[in-house]
């Protein structure tokens, strides 16, 4: 439970009394495993290969840690070629705290890449910001841009928008990281701007100390959080045999620990601006 105040423009114009599960499986149990006969969990992020038990945060995040019976659990290798279908590159000389130059690289990255990019954001407000700028910008040399919280479209049509025109480009949020569906090449260049650390807001904090107990200040349950988002989104890059794509991290911080969850095969590099902008040109216009 926890009080919370809204403000805007200096005044506030909502306070609320709010109360969330720390756990929500302890509902989605009561609600549907329970009265089901057996349930199958699917997901390509379930896993977590740092982890001394692999399927630990699975169970936890889907109340299975609580079954009479253990979960019985399986692994499937994927049949893509990552090593040779895809690049993923750490960008050493953007500041990420500065929107001009986040909006400058993902511009030229866009560009070299003939469009087809995806830019993943882990701020609205940063998003906002971008957008702005990027917009003209692309306008000028025919690459249409479209934005989750700013065109008003619902996100599911501004996917199907996206995956129709193989030359546009798209910047979005977590629905976006989470639940697109574009295989061939309307989608071939994937950036982030940062890290997607989990936001230390009060739930999550709970939560930390709850699923992260054992941990020096439950870092490595917030490894684990971001290691499942950065897998998530790398997925939606490579979606069938013969696609191919880049993924950027704008983040010159990323520590090398979180690209474990990365498939085998899937090399980190990490270079500047002007090398990436040489190899995405290369890798996918080769």
């Amino acid at each position: 439970d926890w009080l919370s105040m809204e403000t805007a423009f200096g005044r506030i114009h909502d306070v609320a009394l709010r109360r969330h599960w720390v756990d929500p499986t302890i509902p989605l149990e009561a609600t549907v495993i329970l009265p089901s006969h057996g349930v199958l969990v699917t997901s390509a992020t379930l896993s977590d290969p740092l982890s001394d038990d692999p399927f630990a945060m699975a169970r936890a995040r889907t109340g299975a840690s609580r079954l009479i019976e253990p979960a019985r659990t399986l692994k499937v290798e994927s049949p893509f070629d990552y090593a040779t279908n895809s690049r993923i590159l750490v960008v050493t000389d953007v500041a990420r705290d500065d929107p001009r130059q986040t909006a400058a690289a993902m511009r030229e990255l866009f560009v070299a890449a003939g469009g087809g990019g995806l830019g993943l954001f882990t701020a609205i407000r940063r998003l906002k910001s971008v957008y702005e700028r990027l917009g003209p910008d692309l306008a000028r040399v025919g690459l249409p841009l479209y934005a989750q919280h700013v065109d008003p479209l619902e996100v599911g049509a501004l996917v199907d928008i996206f995956r129709a025109e193989q030359d546009s480009c798209l910047l979005g949020t977590d629905a976006v990281r989470d639940g697109v569906d574009v295989p061939g090449r309307s989608l071939r260049l994937l950036a982030f701007d940062r890290v997607p650390w989990p936001r230390p807001d009060l739930l999550h904090k709970a939560r930390r100390e709850v699923f992260g107990a054992g941990s020096p200040g439950g870092r490595s349950y917030d490894d684990a959080l971001a290691r499942a988002r950065i897998a998530q989104a790398f997925g939606r890059l490579i979606r069938r045999a013969d696609d191919r794509g880049v993924f950027v991290m704008l983040d010159a911080a990323t520590p090398t620990r979180l690209f474990a969850a990365l498939p085998p095969g899937a090399e980190v590099q990490r270079m500047t601006l002007v090398e990436a902008l040489d190899l995405t040109r290369t890798f996918l216009h080769d």
